[in-house]
């Protein structure tokens, strides 16, 4: 199955339908297939979990970076850099590993922007 992202104002994909590959034999098969399916002209584009198409698999609120021909999930805080290679977020200090003693107690480690570090949960 290929899926395609309808982008909306800004760029922003607004959902993402399931289209079969018998249709969908390439990018503009797949568009073409749902704008006559919605009677619209929406820009629809594609995206893939198993391929790496477009760096990352759209979501709903994900931007579509046309420079980069990316995905791009929200920025989660202020302080988080994008990564040029991937384009996903990195917080500006590496995430702790937990200890087992840590692991077996529950304990996480969750981002706190006030700080701008991770915290032990």
């Amino acid at each position: 199955m290929a899926h395609f992202a309808k982008l909306g104002v800004g760029n922003i994909v607004e959902r993402v339908e399931v289209v079969s590959n018998d249709i969908a034999t390439t990018e503009k098969a797949g568009a073409d297939f749902l704008n006559n399916l919605y009677k619209t002209r929406d820009v629809w584009k594609q995206t893939s979990y198993n391929e790496n198409i477009r760096k990352n698999f759209a979501g709903k609120g994900y931007t579509y970076d046309q420079t980069r021909d990316a995905f791009i999930e929200p920025k989660p805080f202020d302080s988080w850099i994008l990564d040029e290679e991937t384009c996903l977020w990195e917080a500006p200090v590496a995430k702790p590993t937990l200890t087992q003693e840590q692991i077996d107690n529950n304990n996480y480690y969750n981002w706190n922007e006030t700080i701008k570090n991770w915290e032990l949960i």
